[in-house]
C-alpha cells in the first residue's frame, strides 16, 4: 500500500469521510461525535494522509499535534471494499512511526463506547494502547472511549 500525505481535494477522499461521518452519526448522538469533516481535517494542526492500493483508495488516517509532545489520531478509517485486510494496521503503524519521527511523546484518541467501536477499540489495544480518562478539550461522556500510548 501506497501511503501519502494527502490534501483533502480529491473525490475518494470526501467520498469516504461522507461515509465515515455518516457511520460515526448513526452510532453517537451529535454531542458526542467528534468526528472532523473536511474543513476540520484542513487545519494546519492536522496532517492527513490516504493509503493507495495502486489506484484505489483503501483507507485514511491524520495526526492531530496537540502539544510538543502529544498527539491525536483522527479520522482512521477503511474504505469498504478494503475491510479485514490489515489497512487500518498499516495505517496505525504508519502513524506511529511518523509520531515517533516528530518527537512525540504520547499519541491519543478517541473513540466510541458502543458495540459498533469495539473493533476499533481492539486494534488500538493490539497497538499498545490502553484506556485513559479523557485528555485535550474532551470531557467524560457515555458514548466516548479513550486511549492512549506511550512512544
Amino acid at each position: 500500500m501506497r501511503i501519502v500525505v494527502d490534501d483533502l481535494s480529491g473525490p475518494e477522499i470526501a467520498a469516504l469521510l461522507t461515509d465515515h461521518l455518516s457511520d460515526m452519526a448513526a452510532h453517537s448522538p451529535a454531542e458526542s461525535m467528534h468526528a472532523l469533516d473536511l474543513d476540520g481535517l484542513r487545519r494546519p494542526e492536522i496532517t492527513f494522509w490516504s493509503g493507495w492500493d495502486g489506484d484505489t483508495l483503501a483507507g485514511c488516517a491524520a495526526l492531530k499535534q496537540l502539544d510538543d509532545e502529544h498527539a491525536e489520531i483522527k479520522s482512521m478509517r477503511t474504505a469498504a471494499t478494503h475491510k479485514r485486510r490489515g489497512i487500518a494496521s498499516i495505517l496505525l503503524r504508519h502513524l506511529l512511526a511518523e509520531a515517533t519521527a516528530r518527537g512525540y511523546r504520547r499519541v491519543s484518541l478517541e473513540t466510541g463506547a458502543g458495540e459498533f467501536f469495539v473493533p476499533a477499540q481492539k486494534l488500538y489495544a493490539a497497538h499498545g494502547f490502553e484506556f485513559c480518562d479523557p485528555f485535550g478539550d474532551y470531557r467524560l461522556d457515555p458514548y466516548s472511549v479513550f486511549m492512549t500510548r506511550t512512544l
